[in-house]
């Protein structure tokens, strides 16, 4: 507590420097890693001096500022007032009000028409109603994720508030000091293997989880988190780098049992890890398992949630600070650099990366400030691991389609709800607009596929810039007329039509709506099931995909034998993650270069030949540690 309190005299100092006392502040609060300003006076903050940009730079914080609780009209009347000043045109969707901040979040289709050139519209909201404005974007079609998501954290406001006040006390205590300054790396999950993607990273005064994920398709689906010896609420901080199942299906259970603390990521991180992860609890029903949380654990870790903007530097333990870097593999999705002690060691954990086209994403990221040691992937680390290019990857596609289609199949395409389903359904969006494909072809879309890209459209920013300006103008290619969304009462009908394109969840086949599908369409030799994503070793799609030929199902009480007679293609171009070139590409692009290289998320052998490779090629230490192994980086 005392280091608290001299943390916030610090940071007056520097605001009392900055501000002058016409500026009215009456309080400063630090927010788990945010400083709050209020003031009676907001409209001093709004002049050219711009005291917010010169708070945040010498602080190197981001600022908030808000009114004075006494100075709130009340939240009718400030509504009133907001929807009097909001263009019609902004298509306002909902407007509520967060006491605890004195915050009025603003949900909009058109955010810019709210915010106002040069933010006016926005400090008129401020002065004439007290309420500093938090102006969402409305996706273009409905999300019952992210509409649950926004009323969950309006109406806990106030334990969120707690929340943050007490996460601030941890990140800014007092720091402890030793003449014996070490730091270690525990492999958790996720080496030598696919999957369950975790792993430690401790200094004598700090514990980091770096991703929490499961490995649905294995008998030990769950990182080594018991041998940790000692309770999860030592862990001061939990960082996601995207929200795929394998790096947060594990997420909730830790809250379960006994984890309090922060959890890191950008935002549409978060609203997709409590898609998927709910998605999850849906399926578990359906199949009659038990699984290892509940939904209150999902909306726990939900308020525990800080997110972050790529490339913002946020301190989140006293001698560690972490920037989220794109990644370019889902949406916002990272690459996670951690700065430890004052430029004692640097680490990037790359996760999940893409160096290499994509219809979705701008280019990774690939400068940092500093590294001195790089996690990196190798999902396709071996040198026969070559994807075809995008180009021909699209083309074979289209041509698959047109094969199976122009002779009455039809044509099922597993996808990933996040990720691949969208940037298949771009491909199909652009063959349709350029005559490729035409209205003899229904294109059916199935599962969380269409939720998913709802939640993309609330986050055009993180989308390649041609795709944000097709969202920003009403023309988003998730939209499309082509699209027909298909329900479970509709598998039947649309299994035995035909010129149908069925895009559904999911990806791996180990579950969901492509299973009914696969079931009806797979012993007929006209249909075709197209694989366009990674299938992990014991999933059902990678036995498919190696020429299973034959297999069992329940039908009603009995045992049916299915013969797989349906045409089996492969198009590995369309991935997520970067081949072997691409991967050696990434880093020999790198800047700086890492000193020393960790290599996770692939296969025993492939994590292994790529560690050799790039320990020859580029000179420096590389290895595949194992899990449960510990490297000391200090």
């Amino acid at each position: 507590m005392v280091q608290k309190i001299k943390i916030l005299s610090e940071i007056e100092s520097i605001v009392k420097k900055i501000v002058p006392s016409s500026a009215g502040v009456t309080k400063i609060e630090m927010e788990g890693p945010e400083v709050v300003i209020y003031t009676k006076n907001p409209s001093a903050f709004f002049g050219t001096d711009n005291f917010v940009s010169r708070i945040a730079f010498e602080l190197k914080k981001r600022v908030n500022i808000r009114t004075d609780k006494s100075l709130l009209s009340d939240p009718e009347t400030a509504r009133k007032k907001i929807l009097e000043l909001v263009p019609k045109e902004a298509d306002v969707k909902d407007i509520y009000f967060e006491e605890p901040f004195s915050e009025v979040a603003i949900e909009a289709v058109k955010k810019g028409m709210v915010i106002g050139k040069g933010g006016e519209l926005s400090k008129r909201i401020i002065v004439e109603t007290g309420w500093t404005p938090r102006i969402l974007r409305s996706p273009t079609t409905k999300s019952d994720t992210l509409s649950g998501i926004r009323k969950h954290f309006f109406k806990h406001a106030d334990e969120r508030r707690k929340f943050l006040l007490k996460t601030a006390e941890k990140i800014y205590g007092e720091k402890r000091t030793s003449t014996h300054q070490w730091i270690r790396f525990t492999a958790l999950g996720g080496f030598r293997e696919v999957g369950r993607s975790c792993m430690l990273l401790e200094t004598e005064a700090t514990k980091v989880l770096l991703d929490a994920g499961l490995n649905f398709s294995s008998d030990d689906p769950y990182p080594y988190i018991d041998a940790l010896g000692y309770p999860l609420s030592e862990i001061d901080a939990i960082v996601i780098s995207h929200a795929h199942s394998d790096h947060t299906g594990l997420l909730p259970f830790l809250f379960k049992m006994g984890y309090d603390g922060p959890v890191y990521c950008t935002e549409p991180t978060r609203d997709l890890m409590t898609l998927l992860q709910f998605d999850y609890l849906d399926v578990s029903v359906a199949q009659e398992k038990i699984a290892p949380y509940a939904e209150a654990d999902v909306k726990n870790a939900l308020l525990h949630t800080i997110t972050r903007d790529y490339r913002e530097v946020t301190d989140i333990a006293p001698d560690m600070r972490l920037t989220l870097h794109n990644a370019s593999h889902i949406l916002g999705s990272s690459s996670v650099h951690i700065n430890i002690g004052e430029g004692t060691h640097n680490l990037v954990y790359s996760a999940d990366i893409k160096f290499g086209m994509t219809r979705l994403f701008d280019n990774i990221d690939i400068k940092y400030p500093r590294m001195e040691t790089l996690i990196i992937e190798s999902t396709y680390g071996s040198k026969d691991a070559i994807q075809m290019s995008r180009q021909d990857a699209e083309q074979k596609l289209l041509d698959i389609i047109q094969e199976t289609t122009q002779f009455g199949g039809n044509v099922l395409i597993p996808v990933f709800g996040v990720g691949r389903g969208q940037e298949i359904c771009m491909v199909i969006e652009d063959a349709y607009k350029r005559g490729q494909i035409n209205d003899k072809n229904s294109i059916y879309v199935d599962g969380m596929v269409r939720e998913a890209s709802a939640i993309h459209t609330a986050y055009p920013e993180y989308l390649r810039q041609s795709i944000e300006k097709r969202i920003l103008t009403n023309d988003s290619p998730f939209d499309s007329p082509i699209f027909k969304e298909a329900k479970k009462e509709d598998r039947e009908k649309i299994c035995s039509g035909s010129g149908g394109v069925i895009i559904s969840t999911s990806g791996m086949m180990n579950g969901g709506p492509v299973m009914d599908y696969f079931y009806k369409l797979a012993e007929n030799p006209a249909n075709t099931l197209v694989f366009v994503g990674y299938l992990a070793e014991g999933t059902f799609g990678r036995k498919i995909q190696q020429g299973l030929k034959t297999f069992p199902i329940s039908d009603n009480g009995k045992t049916k034998k299915i013969e797989v007679k349906m045409r089996i293609e492969t198009i590995d171009g369309f991935s997520g993650h970067s081949d072997f070139n691409q991967l050696v590409s990434y880093v020999a692009s790198l800047k700086p270069k890492p000193k020393k290289i960790i290599v996770n998320h692939g296969d025993p052998q492939r994590s292994v030949e790529f560690s050799k490779y790039v320990a020859s090629k580029f000179g420096v230490s590389a290895s595949a540690i194992r899990n449960l192994e510990t490297v000391r980086f200090r």
